[in-house]
């Protein structure tokens, strides 16, 4: 915890003072044009892979950047997606997967998850891509090829689950809204665009 207070004692004395008047806007403006839908994974930073100011993104962090497809009843994930889209209008979404993603290894490599039910439960929404890339990727290839392969493979998923979301098929519809499938690169910083559902599959696929 000290590097945490050490960090709030350097913000405040040398960065809050550069954006002062930025957070004064920011007190009572929250107009973000982007949500992005990111994993968990503590090597993944939104505001740092896009250099990204406060007040831009709309942030949502899930593990393996899973999107359940909508179904009626209270989910934080539904609510965070129906506030961004339907409340704070933003017109882009973005569905971030990376490299060495803990929760796509788990999968690629049929991992026992009996010790975490709560994970095992939860990785199911990732079942379509895990689908294609069986069908997909050569019984030779290595186990990193498999990753990658699902990780690109389940950013189209997951662009396809954000559809089925009222907020969003409305918004698409209107043509208000555009979606964007990302693969982040941890060892390069490479960021590549998977701009549509088809385009992510494409791409795991030629990967595969």
């Amino acid at each position: 915890m000290k590097n945490f207070s050490d960090g709030i004692a350097q913000f405040r004395r040398d960065v809050f003072p550069a954006k002062e008047k930025l957070f004064a806007h920011l007190a009572t403006h929250h107009r973000p044009e982007t949500l992005f839908i990111g994993c968990s994974d503590a090597r993944v930073t939104p505001e740092l892979i896009t250099q990204s100011e406060p007040g831009e993104l709309f942030v949502i962090r899930t593990a393996g950047n899973l999107v359940p497809a909508y179904v009626p009843g209270a989910d934080g994930v539904a609510a965070s997606i129906e506030y961004a889209v339907a409340v704070l209008g933003v017109t882009d979404i973005i569905v971030c997967g990376h490299s060495a993603c803990g929760a796509m290894t788990a999968l690629a490599e049929g991992q026992d998850l009996s010790a975490a039910p709560m994970i095992a439960d939860w990785l199911r929404h990732a079942d379509a891509a895990r689908a294609r890339v069986r069908a997909a990727t050569a019984p030779a290839a290595s186990a990193e090829t498999r990753v990658t392969t699902l990780v690109r493979a389940n950013v189209a998923a997951q662009l396809q689950n954000l559809g089925t979301h009222p907020s969003v098929a409305r918004a698409l519809a209107d043509q208000r809204l555009s979606l964007h499938g990302w693969f982040f690169d941890i060892a390069s910083g490479a960021v590549e665009t998977l701009d549509t559902p088809d385009d992510a599959v494409a791409s795991a696929v030629s990967a595969a």
